[in-house]
């Protein structure tokens, strides 16, 4: 066997380098941590920073391949054209808590009965606690020939890094015909962004002046346009300003991108479909538990992390812990309820470090800022029970120009540099921006 000094030695001082930031995967001594953090999503990322500060950064790793970070929310206005898609990611090392141990691989298994985890290159690490920030799984391939369909220039996705950007490419060469939006009929995360983009191409081809040559379309699984009556109502008075279609419990099935077909089934009456021909089509996904968990003992019947929805702790195993969209907490999945989340989760594991009770519980904060324009915003802020939560003294059932400035602006500011720094969260996120202008 040949050996080469110089490059084992230039790999010792790049890993020493490296760890003066945070450690990297390549000094892989030590396997066994206090608090083991699954997933560098957001989730993930606030959780690592809040359990530095509170054991230390040594007793504390993070599982995640990704080189990229992504602020995911602001994709609905990167495929309408109002954002980069550059401006929605940064260097995950940049976001990663210095002095937490990185370890640059993916979840392969979860043994929650022995307390340890083994990567995808074979690697096996023991913790005392673990928080599963894991995310979901998005299924193109479950819709028949949606993924070679989306190698076509009429087809975007805001879901994905990949297929945000056709998504604007497609509206821009929209010429004339329909214009058609799906929801899947799975749990989604962000449930109001499949709508979202289709308000922001209705405005952007009335700006453009091809409105009259256009049927905009949004075909829902849902029996509803959205979940909480209140923002509900104001949402079909403006389906009905705009003249947009809106045609609940279709899912779709099938995507003919050779001729432009989609094919919907009505889920009221299984087997009988509807094909719809498109001049533009953006797709949301079939959404799914992510595999790992899905296969391991944290699982609930549905394949979701299945936890205590008040204090965040898993049903079974009093060591685990979870966040986002990886569980099965009856809310809506998105970035503000991970911020919501965090604080609960914070406060459950500092009782549980002290073998006390946990003391504050969760009461299914969410946010969906309904993006109505490239100006107005509806701010949908609900509970566990759809009830609203609102964070300002006005009716968030309106559009509003300051709204959007939040959405556009002022949360991906917090995000990057509150959020993910374990600095900002709490039942409602919100408030606390409106508490801040307020002083």
């Amino acid at each position: 066997m040949q050996l080469y000094p110089d490059r084992v030695l230039s790999g010792v001082y790049i890993c020493i380098l490296i760890s003066q930031l945070h450690t990297s995967s390549c000094a892989s001594a030590k396997q066994h941590y206090k608090m083991l953090v699954l997933g560098g999503g957001s989730g993930g990322i606030t959780m690592s920073a809040r359990m530095k500060r509170m054991m230390g950064a040594e007793n504390v790793a993070i599982v995640e391949p990704s080189e990229m970070h992504y602020y995911q929310p602001i994709w609905t206005l990167v495929g309408a054209g109002a954002k980069s898609v550059a401006s929605s990611g940064r260097p995950t090392a940049s976001v990663m808590p210095s002095g937490v141990k990185w370890v640059k691989s993916k979840v392969q298994e979860i043994n929650p009965d022995t307390n340890t985890v083994r990567t995808d290159d074979g690697t096996e690490i023991s913790y005392e606690y673990l928080i599963v920030g894991l995310g979901l799984q998005l299924h193109y391939e479950k819709i028949k020939g949606l993924p070679e369909g989306l190698e076509h220039p009429k087809i975007g996705s805001n879901y994905s890094v990949q297929t945000v950007e056709k998504t604007w490419k497609a509206l821009q060469n929209f010429k004339e015909g329909n214009a058609v939006f799906t929801f899947p009929n799975t749990p989604v995360k962000c449930p109001g962004a499949p709508q979202k983009i289709m308000y922001l191409s209705d405005a952007f081809l009335r700006k453009t002046g091809k409105r009259n040559k256009a049927k905009v379309i949004y075909n829902t699984s849902l029996p509803v346009l959205f979940g909480v009556k209140k923002y509900a109502d104001s949402l079909w008075d403006i389906v009905k300003r705009r003249d947009l279609q809106v045609n609940l419990r279709q899912n779709l099935i099938e995507v003919r991108a050779d001729k432009q077909e989609a094919v919907f089934e009505n889920l009221d009456k299984p087997g009988e479909t509807k094909v719809f021909e498109y001049e533009m089509l953006h797709v949301a996904p079939p959404m799914g538990p992510h595999l790992v968990i899905k296969g391991s003992p944290l699982a609930d019947e549905a394949g979701w992390l299945d936890l205590n929805k008040d204090t965040l702790q898993h049903n079974k195993y009093p060591n685990v812990f979870g966040i986002g969209d990886c569980t099965n907490l009856p809310t809506a999945k998105t970035a503000a309820a991970v911020a919501a989340q965090s604080a609960i989760l914070n406060r459950t594991i500092s009782k549980v470090l002290k073998n006390e009770k946990p003391d504050k519980k969760y009461d299914g904060y969410t946010s969906c800022p309904l993006v109505t324009s490239y100006n107005t915003v509806i701010l949908a802020e609900f509970d566990y029970n759809g009830q609203p939560l609102e964070t300002f003294p006005i009716n968030q059932a309106k559009e509003r120009r300051l709204m959007y400035h939040m959405k556009a602006d002022v949360m991906p500011h917090l995000y990057w540099h509150g959020l993910l720094r374990g600095l900002w969260g709490g039942p409602g996120p919100y408030r606390k921006v409106f508490h801040l202008g307020m002083k």
